[in-house]
């Protein structure tokens, strides 16, 4: 019953920020709060008011990443202060405070970078975490993993008793689905995404894309093996991909769920983390 009204909330979140997309919620706060989520296929921003609401948001698909690393340093900079922008004049005010995520274990290697990235936007960043940890900000779970299946990487975070007990990262993501799609309808790579994210495609493209997701369900199956996981909740851009959670949960035998839009929840819970208190 808990885990059906977490979800639940975590759906009404989610679909309250895609309505904010469109329609921000214009009024005098005191304080805005943002999650930066520079993702390997798309950007998102979220900005919540000081009682974490969502009130504004936006996002763009670029290649200013690739497998969860910043590959366009310039590009990235540019496109963050570009969103925030948009969503200052909507709300008409400045956007001061930020966090942001990374994929699990990279933190040497990338967090740098992106915090760069944020304060070179303007921001005042005030923490950076891992992304399925982010997400579970928004999913509450107490016991199980959360899958966050991004356009280079899966990472994943166990949690036992509402701690996190292990987080982990594998390349295998949206990219390695477009090219697989890319291979099989003789694509380019471009032409292949755009087919991809069309819902209306995904249902004649399970059946080209099943390897790979069993491959992912292998990543899954082997970083949760030693650990009591009874539920898995998919988040992430290629979650979203109709029919994944059914191939998952028969290829990993655990119960398998996802949220109305897996893309948005990470970066949701990434806002949510933002504070003005600056910690990093």
């Amino acid at each position: 019953m808990i885990m059906e009204q977490n979800l639940q909330t975590c759906n009404e979140l989610v679909a309250k920020f895609e309505s904010v997309i469109t329609n921000p919620i214009i009024k005098e706060h005191e304080t805005y709060y943002t999650g930066v989520d520079l993702g390997t296929a798309c950007v998102v921003l979220v900005v919540m008011n000081e009682k974490y609401e969502p009130v504004a948001g936006a996002y763009e698909y670029s290649d200013v990443v690739k497998d969860g690393m910043i590959v366009d340093y310039f590009g990235a900079i540019t496109l963050v202060k570009k969103l925030k922008a948009k969503l200052e004049e909507q709300l008409g005010t400045q956007l001061l405070y930020a966090a942001s995520a990374i994929p699990p274990d990279t933190e040497s290697l990338d967090g740098g970078a992106i915090k760069n990235v944020i304060q070179s936007a303007e921001f005042e960043i005030t923490s950076i975490l891992d992304e399925p940890t982010a997400a579970n900000n928004v999913l509450k779970i107490k016991n199980g993993a959360i899958v966050d299946i991004g356009g280079g990487t899966t990472g994943i975070s166990i949690i036992n008793n509402g701690k996190v007990v292990k987080v982990s990262d594998e390349a295998t993501g949206g990219t390695h689905l477009t090219l697989t799609v890319a291979g099989a309808m003789h694509k380019s790579f471009d032409e292949a995404e755009l087919f991809k994210r069309n819902k209306a495609h995904h249902q004649e493209l399970l059946p080209i894309l099943k390897p790979v997701i069993e491959k992912i369900s292998t990543i899954i199956t082997d970083q949760v093996a030693g650990y009591d996981v009874n539920d898995l909740y998919l988040v992430g851009g290629t979650a979203c991909l109709a029919g994944i959670e059914k191939i998952i949960e028969k290829r990993t035998g655990i119960t398998t769920h996802k949220p109305i839009n897996p893309m948005f929840v990470t970066p949701l819970g990434i806002a949510k983390s933002c504070t003005d208190i600056i910690t990093v």
